[in-house]
């Protein structure tokens, strides 16, 4: 059989997954799911046919988005991650020992239940005791929680549809709010070589709400360009002059992309970037 899976990633771009068979398809109130068993990148999981991750290179955008934040926070206990339905954040969060609470607030319980029944490999988060998993409205829960939490990360999908409201000025404003006095966010913002003015809106934004912005970079084959940027924001530590590599170092041995080093050298932009956000 020559079975593809194709992502339209732009009306001009596409990224196609040679398919051995498709594992489960179905349809929430929200959006479509699917999980494919793939030749190259192992288990696939889609949204509305957009790639959300693969068995093969999850690990980057999860420890990216995970212990950037978690390694400047010297004090990070209550930790809250809206969106994040598959478990690959929490699962990186529950590395670090300091952490007390986590919870999770997504908005489609089938992404919870999808990811439980064939993506183990990220599903292993769900078993933690601190963590607890709130079905609802990412953006209702986080207005009626000020002061709370001293993490917040935005494991979002693309800003289509529902989780549009996730990348707007009012939406920061109240991160900040739900953020104790020395909180940070951490954000997905999407891919520079194609969403630049995107990219533009979104630190505007944050610049007007947070007193410490900065975009950092991974790279990531499946999603579009390899090139994936994240937003840093913070009320008091900065992402390289609180940089503590202790932190991460009980289990320095078992992450794949993630290293003090790395830490500091994705805060190092090429230039277009810079200029997207100055």
């Amino acid at each position: 059989m020559n079975l593809w899976f194709t992502e339209n990633q732009t009306d001009n771009l596409r990224l196609s997954f040679r398919v051995k068979n498709l594992v489960e398809f179905r349809k929430s109130k929200f959006q479509t799911l699917a999980v494919y068993d793939t030749v190259e990148y192992g288990r696939l999981f889609t949204l509305d046919d957009f790639v959300m991750l693969t068995e093969k290179d999850e690990f980057v955008y999860h420890e990216m988005i995970s212990h950037i934040a978690l390694s400047c926070h010297p004090k990070p206990e209550n930790i809250l991650v809206i969106g994040g339905g598959d478990g690959g954040t929490i699962r990186e969060i529950e590395r670090h020992s300091r952490v007390k609470n986590i919870t999770l607030v997504e908005i489609d319980r089938e992404v919870v239940e999808i990811s439980k029944k064939h993506l183990p490999f990220v599903a292993c988060g769900f078993d933690d005791e601190r963590v607890s998993v709130i079905i609802d409205d990412g953006i209702e829960y986080i207005k009626n929680h000020k002061n709370k939490f001293d993490i917040i990360f935005i494991d979002s999908t693309d800003p289509v549809a529902f989780a549009e409201g996730l990348f707007h000025t009012d939406f920061y404003k109240f991160v900040f709010d739900a953020l104790k006095k020395d909180g940070i966010m951490v954000a997905q913002t999407e891919y520079p070589f194609l969403k630049g003015d995107f990219i533009k809106e979104v630190f505007s934004s944050l610049k007007q709400v947070f007193p410490i912005v900065s975009p950092y970079l991974a790279f990531i084959p499946t999603y579009p360009t390899g090139m994936w940027s994240f937003a840093f924001a913070s009320k008091k530590y900065h992402y390289i002059n609180d940089l503590n590599p202790e932190f991460t170092k009980d289990f320095a041995e078992k992450l794949k992309y993630y290293t003090p080093e790395v830490h500091k050298a994705a805060f190092a932009l090429p230039k277009f970037v810079k200029d997207l956000i100055e």
